[in-house]
């Protein structure tokens, strides 16, 4: 049965991956406090959780605000990300054990369900779970910390992924899909190259989407004036 606490946890958690509440915004203490009926206490125990997850920052006299994103951010991020990934999958096919594969294969049945209906929000959780049981599988705990501090700005830069906005993208969420279709058959066989192999196209997958939503296409000027004006 789940408290309070465990509810302002997992709701703050959600709210973070899925852009529901913007980088680097201040948290209402007083307010949490109220809706989820706790006092300050463990509220203030909930965001220092969060904060060793990297999910919130803390600064004295400040409070809790959510962890920002920042040029460095980014920077760090997409050198990093590919490098961890793959030693990531690689210690999973190692040592990962059968109930983990499980959970692994039932948390694809909920993205896949949550692709099949649109459900944009649902496919950021699920794909975020996903890729965490990959890290437990692992078994690894230098690098399980290091991958879910990735999956945080990874499901925050790519939230626009699961809104696919054309054809193209529309394809690349299949595509996604089926790659997690083919990590659990690899795993499966113990395919140690071809996880890795996996996570790469994987990654090329994700990267491509973020960097659109960081840079994206230009707006038309002409298009404006002559709505404007026309």
């Amino acid at each position: 049965m789940r408290s309070g606490k465990s509810d302002l946890y997992e709701d703050l958690k959600r709210q973070i991956l899925t852009m529901e509440l913007d980088p680097d915004q201040v948290l209402d203490e007083l307010g949490l406090s109220e809706r989820y009926g706790l006092s300050r206490t463990p509220v203030r125990e909930v965001f220092r959780r969060l904060a060793g997850e990297g999910y919130l920052a803390i600064e004295e006299n400040r409070g809790a605000r959510v962890a920002p994103m920042n040029h460095s951010t980014l920077r760090n991020f997409f050198l990093v990300a590919p490098m961890v990934y793959a030693a990531i999958g690689r210690l999973a096919v190692q040592n990962f054990k059968p109930g983990q594969l499980n959970d692994l294969k039932a948390t694809q049945e909920r993205f896949r369900r949550a692709s099949l209906g649109h459900d944009a929000l649902s496919m950021v959780v699920e794909n975020n779970r996903f890729h965490q049981i990959m890290g437990e599988m692992s078994g690894n705990p230098y690098l399980e910390p290091s991958l879910g501090r990735l999956l945080i700005d990874h499901a925050r830069i790519g939230h626009t992924f699961f809104r696919p906005r054309n054809e193209q993208m529309e394809q690349h969420l299949v595509l996604a899909v089926e790659h997690h279709d083919a990590f659990i058959e690899a795993f499966g066989k113990h395919d140690e190259s071809a996880v890795v192999d996996l996570v790469f196209e994987h990654w090329e997958l994700s990267r491509g989407n973020m960097q659109m939503f960081i840079a994206p296409e230009s707006i038309n000027a002409d298009a404006l004036i002559d709505d404007r004006f026309g």
